[in-house]
């Protein structure tokens, strides 16, 4: 009977023991991320920065993150192609990632959230986890919505929503252009520009419209003469990478110096050089943040300058982190299939205060600024691309101002 007494107590001590190492296996654990973005062609160098960006903040992050894990971010250059994205993905997976993270194109995105999807139902125990960065293509948390794909850059339609209600308070916006990126998310914003526009400004007019393929133009005189001879006072484009900066240069080399711009990614990689003193208080951008955030996220841009001698563009990779960090901590996991319920409706700090993880599409929710280009100083010191100019926060919106519903009728497993 003692026998069996020790026998039991035995048996239970390990079953604790085994709980107790289970609940905090992930402590020490390496976690790596597939970083799956441009590495080369036009938009190389906006690839190139959020690569870096990612494994900076992998470092930062592995000083302390809650769940005690150590990231490696492993980058892989696809092209910007939806085909290279996926051979990609392929490659990470043999090399034993199982979280991913992309940005850089809605239509890459799609077709990663397509192919993960796949690889977890026919591959149980082994899922892939996708954390979405800057695609911001409405559907992907609406009519595309996955369990294993989660969103934090707000979408077209919630930056649209927070720009014109900027916009239908500025009597001086009469007539307007849009001119975007010849695919989904290029297609989204003109289509949500002209219907809160109509809502919200029904006396404004749209005087053209026009869209050209994606990372393939060099010349964008033709398309300035068009605006200038449309007789447009603002431009808004969702335009990003070379294809906004080759805009703006265009813009300035063709005098075209009577018109606002209304842009989403004004900040991003080689943008802020092509902007300059020109530009000042002509360009808005509306974003979840700026460079003059102050507290952590500003030490941590000022110590990626001096280290890499170029500017942290990307911040929500701060809130990448730090979503993965407490949603492993939470599960006491770092499975996918564990993590992700974990993530879902989580409530968190980041950088720019207090955002949610809404649970009926994997949406991030977050407060968004409407900034202008202007000479860095004062409340404003923090420059971009060692400009003197830096885009300076007009105007804050809650969240709930840009938030938007979804249809999203999310299959969880």
């Amino acid at each position: 009977m003692k026998l069996f007494k020790k026998a039991v107590s035995t048996a239970a001590m390990l079953v604790l023991a085994g709980a107790s190492f289970s609940s905090f296996a992930q402590k020490g654990e390496t976690v790596k991320i597939a970083w799956i973005d441009p590495l080369s062609g036009l938009m190389a160098a906006v690839g190139t920065n959020g690569l870096k960006t990612f494994q900076y903040m992998a470092e930062e992050f592995n000083k302390k993150n809650v769940a005690g894990v150590k990231f490696e971010v492993i980058g892989l250059d696809n092209k910007l192609s939806p085909q290279e994205s996926t051979n990609a993905l392929r490659q990470a997976i043999d090399q034993g990632a199982r979280y991913v993270v992309q940005g850089n194109g809605s239509g890459v995105a799609f077709a990663l959230v397509d192919a993960i999807d796949k690889h977890n139902a026919r591959n149980p125990g082994k899922e892939v986890l996708f954390v979405n960065y800057a695609a911001v293509d409405p559907d992907l948390t609406n009519s595309k919505c996955s369990f294993w794909h989660f969103r934090l850059d707000a979408d077209t339609s919630m930056k649209m929503e927070a720009m014109t209600t900027f916009m239908k308070d500025q009597p001086d916006i009469k007539k307007v252009y849009i001119l975007g990126q010849n695919y989904s998310h290029g297609v989204q914003v003109a289509k949500f520009a002209k219907a809160n526009l109509a809502r919200k400004r029904p006396d404004i007019e749209i005087v053209g419209e026009d869209l050209h393929p994606l990372a393939q133009v060099r010349d964008f005189a033709p398309y300035i003469a068009k605006i200038k001879a449309s007789g447009a006072d603002t431009v808004i484009t969702g335009n990003w990478g070379s294809d906004l900066s080759l805009l703006i240069k265009a813009a300035a080399d063709s005098g075209l110096n009577n018109v606002k711009f209304y842009t989403y990614y004004g900040s991003v990689e080689g943008t802020p050089t092509a902007l300059g003193a020109g530009a000042a208080g002509r360009v808005y951008q509306v974003a979840y943040g700026h460079s003059n955030m102050g507290g952590e996220i500003q030490k941590l841009d000022l110590n990626f300058r001096k280290k890499f001698d170029d500017d942290l563009s990307v911040y929500d990779v701060y809130t990448a982190f730090t979503l993965l960090s407490e949603g492993m901590a939470k599960a006491k996991s770092t499975d996918p299939a564990k993590v992700a319920p974990a993530m879902e409706g989580l409530r968190f700090k980041s950088f720019n205060g207090d955002v949610e993880m809404r649970k009926t599409d994997h949406q991030l929710q977050q407060g968004m600024y409407i900034t202008r280009w202007e000479k860095a100083g004062g409340k404003y010191p923090v420059d971009e691309e060692k400009t003197g100019y830096t885009f300076v926060p007009v105007k804050y919106f809650e969240s709930y101002v840009a938030s938007t519903p979804t249809s999203c009728d999310m299959k969880r497993p």
